[in-house]
């Protein structure tokens, strides 16, 4: 039996970007997607974390001309941070009667660093993590803020189990040497203070070479690119116009690294009351590595593999309707600008409530009601085929 992932290369030195580069290489090609039955970040199967993924206001500083209309507004929406604190505190509460006392927060935008409150929020969490199994802190953002804000966003992100950062690359925006390199030098404070970063590149079949060459800047300092590729309006399938050489750069192109082990500073970050299980991979000794995120399970039983999520659409894996799905019992999101809460991205039903009157959480898992998967965030929550349940 093969194990399900397989390293082919290790990470070259390389003297030009141009290069066209095999970095450690896995096989997700191999994952018998049409046979799966059951799929879910490892961290949410094997742990009581309850997930909240929030969009503090659809405010940006960036007009990208590729950016959907209801994504952004150059209006500052905020919800008052009081507002905020209160109601993170009431999805607590309710999870909690649920039997989850772990937590992860992913708060995004719009920009969600220009929240006026956004350091006090994560201050607010912080104080409750010794009440907590596991609380981790999740940030989607275009990182432009200056070296200042995230100077003082590590000092912030200390008390909790784990911090990471998704960095938006926009190269309308970032588009200079010098620009890149200031990104890259506010992505590396970070990683020296233990917060880990991926970069997610939208990979324009047009412009993909150029986009190709940017990943590698940011490669080669040790920082984690994720090629994503661009998606039709509905968010639901992949853009004609990738060739085969595109394509199979798409499917495996530059996994997670253990970057952080070269520069890592490591702090004294609380330690989980529990791990995740140590499980194998194929018939080998080895572990799966800490960045295969990802965990599925075809009909036969068998486990494999991913580093991230955000690969599913490369694959048009999205597509669960009618399988369990512990979105609005396990996580939520609250979406701006009218502050519902809903248990996905991608479901369209009755909102389980809002911020200002109130909400009720699911009791248990429910049957997907959607089409597809729109957002990396709705894949990964645990769910499992309807007549595969047991």
């Amino acid at each position: 039996m093969e194990p399900n992932w397989q390293i082919k290369t290790t990470l070259p030195m390389v003297s030009t970007m141009t290069q066209d580069l095999k970095w450690s290489e896995y096989d997700f090609t191999k994952i018998p997607f049409d046979d799966l039955i059951s799929v879910g970040q490892r961290t949410l199967l094997y742990r009581d974390v309850f997930t909240v993924s929030w969009l503090l206001g659809r405010f940006c500083n960036y007009k990208c001309s590729y950016c959907w209309p209801y994504a952004r507004s150059d209006r500052k929406d905020h919800r008052p941070t009081e507002l905020c604190l209160k109601t993170i505190d009431e999805i607590k509460r309710q999870a909690r009667g649920n039997g989850f006392n772990s937590f992860h927060f992913s708060l995004s935008g719009g920009e969600p660093t220009f929240h006026p409150g956004y350091l006090n929020i994560l201050s607010h969490l912080a104080d409750d993590v010794p009440n907590t199994n596991y609380t981790s802190i999740h940030m989607t953002s275009n990182c432009s803020r200056n070296m200042k804000w995230f100077e003082d966003y590590v000092e912030k992100a200390k008390p909790f189990h784990r911090a990471s950062i998704t960095c938006s690359l926009h190269v309308e925006h970032v588009d200079t040497p010098e620009k890149m390199q200031q990104l890259a030098d506010k992505l590396i404070l970070c990683q020296e203070h233990d917060v880990q970063i991926t970069i997610n590149m939208v990979m324009v079949p047009e412009l993909f070479e150029q986009y190709y060459d940017n990943a590698l800047f940011f490669h080669k300092q040790n920082i984690n690119v994720t090629l994503k590729p661009q998606s039709d309006p509905s968010a639901s399938r992949v853009v004609d116009g990738y060739t085969e050489k595109m394509l199979k750069k798409l499917w495996n192109g530059m996994p997670q690294m253990a970057y952080t082990e070269q520069k890592r500073i490591w702090n004294d970050r609380p330690k989980p009351s529990f791990e995740l299980p140590p499980q194998s991979i194929g018939n080998n000794d080895k572990s799966v590595p800490w960045h295969m995120q990802v965990e599925f399970t075809d009909s036969k039983g068998k486990k494999w593999y991913m580093d991230q999520a955000e690969r599913f659409n490369a694959f048009n894996f999205n597509k669960f309707k009618g399988w369990s799905c512990q979105a609005g019992y396990s996580g939520i999101i609250i979406r701006e600008p009218d502050g519902s809460i809903k248990r996905s991205y991608s479901c369209s039903d009755v909102p389980l409530g809002n911020i200002e009157t109130g909400f009720k959480l699911f009791d248990g898992p429910r049957p997907c009601i959607s089409e597809s998967c729109v957002s990396s965030a709705d894949s990964k929550i645990p769910k499992r085929k309807q007549n595969e349940l047991r």
